[in-house]
This record gives structure tokens, sequence and C-alpha cells, in this order.
């Protein structure tokens, strides 16, 4: 069997009882929770990958501390520009951190070494990572087996998406990023993050790359730069991500659907050409 774990972000949880955007989040995270005991409680972990609250407050993290320990799963709980780096590592003993205060830290499984990085800059919803935090990443990656491959996991994306008010404030050390990794790319099976809000797959460099969804509202796709920057009531996801050593597949679950569902096959004394053709609507 494959090593299996969960991605989820963006769940930017508010205090208790508050809606955000006209929905729940403390339900839909909730939902998530659920969902995932149900049908991936036989995962390793799940990540986190930031915005875990949407204004930082104590109360929030309480809030996202009390949801998450309903998961029969452990975590692994990362920041994102909406969050404060302090009350998150106050409230959290799931969240990595380093010997400099920063949300970052690794994990060793079979399939590589899990690599968890703070792009939080406190004063704008861009990213960040400072010298400290590259120094960090540099020390960790030199001081890996050199057979040992990385997954990576960051809130902001350290390159443009094309949706232009989310490249606005994607990773602002974007070169700085590229030049780090660089003897190391060649080792990275994948790269993950949040912050977009949108169903993104694709490559960076030769990284396959995954993003998705949050829990909560989405970021309306929209590449026309002119176009006003819009959020979305889309469907939330989380990811289920299969490793073996030759592949890395990520699923996105639109958790919260409730389209029908009806067999392929039809039945038994039924034509199978009828049975699709006269299919009834719901």
């Amino acid at each position: 069997m494959p090593f299996k774990f969960i991605h989820l972000t963006d769940t930017h949880l508010a205090n208790p009882g508050l809606t955000l955007y006209g929905l729940d989040p403390r339900a839909r995270l909730d939902a998530a929770i659920a969902d995932i005991n149900t049908h991936q409680s036989d995962a390793a972990f799940a990540v986190v990958t930031g915005d875990l609250t949407h204004w930082g407050e104590a109360e929030s993290y309480a809030n996202f501390a009390d949801a998450m320990a309903a998961l029969k799963i452990p975590y692994i709980a990362m920041v994102g520009n909406h969050d404060r780096r302090v009350t998150c590592l106050d409230a959290l003993k799931a969240a990595p951190r380093d010997s400099n205060g920063f949300v970052q830290g690794t994990r060793t499984t079979d399939h590589g070494l899990f690599v968890f990085l703070d792009t939080l800059d406190e004063t704008s919803h861009a990213g960040e990572m400072c010298a400290k935090r590259f120094d960090w990443l540099a020390k960790t990656l030199a001081a890996a087996p050199a057979d040992q491959q990385f997954v990576v996991f960051m809130h902001h994306p350290p390159f443009p998406i094309g949706v232009h008010a989310m490249d606005e404030i994607a990773l602002k050390q974007s070169a700085e990023f590229a030049e780090v990794i660089a003897p190391y790319r060649a080792r990275i099976r994948h790269l993950f993050f949040g912050h977009v809000h949108r169903p993104i797959f694709g490559s960076y460099g030769k990284i396959p790359f995954s993003t998705l969804r949050g829990t909560n509202h989405q970021v309306w796709f929209e590449l026309d730069a002119d176009a006003p920057h819009l959020a979305s009531h889309e469907p939330p996801a989380y990811g289920v991500v299969l490793i073996d050593d030759e592949n890395l597949v990520v699923h996105s679950h639109d958790f919260l659907d409730t389209s029908l569902r009806f067999p392929f096959e039809p039945p038994v004394g039924t034509d199978g050409r009828d049975y699709a053709l006269n299919f009834p609507a719901r």
C-alpha cells in the first residue's frame, strides 16, 4: 500500500460562533475532519498549510485546536499571512518550531524528508522568508543524506500562478528561494502550498506542485489583471496524497459535494444503452 497523508489548507477559523463571508468556517472544518475520520483514517498524518485563522486571535486558535482534536490522525499546523506566529505557537503543539522561533520543521518518512516552511510576514499579506529562515532551509537540505528526497510545504507559492491579485501577494523572495533549493531540485518530489484557494497543479521548473481550495471561502478564477479580485462559495476540498517509490498522486476531494452517485452498470435485465440514455435526471 502507498504511504498516505492528508493536505488541508486555509481553514480561516474565526472566534467560536462567528461566520466568515456568510459561511461557518468551524462547521466546514468539522465536516472535513468527519469525512477524513470516516474515509481516510489510515492516513499517517495531515498537514495544514497555513491561514489556520482569519485574524490570528487567541480564541480563534483555541477554536482551531478544539476542532482538530477530533481528527483521528496526527497533524502538522503551519502559518499563513492571516496567522500570528507567537499566538499560534502558544496555542498549538502541532505547530513546528525552529531555534529562531519560526514555525518551521521537518518530519522523516519512508518516502523522504518532509520540510515545513514559515513564509509569514506579519506586516503584509505577501510571503516572506528572511535570512534566518533561508539559512535554516539551506542547512536542513544540506544535512540530509545525499540519497534522501524531499517533500516541501509552504503557505505562499514561490512563483506566479497567473491569478494577478494572488501573484501580487506571493513569496517576495522568489529568486532567493530558487537559489537556495537549486542544488536539491532533482531531489524535491513535490511542493505543496496554500494561500491561493484554487485547485492548481503543475510544475515549478521540474518540481511538481499542487494546491487546493480552502475549507471555507475560495478565490474566484480570473486571469485578467484588470478584473476585480473576487471571493466565492465554490466547494471546499481537502487533498489525499498517495506516495510510493515511483509515484506521488494527489486527489482533491470536494467533501461537501452532494451530487448524485449511481452505478455505471445497469440493473440486471436492463439494456446498458437504454440505462444510460434514459437515466432520470435529479
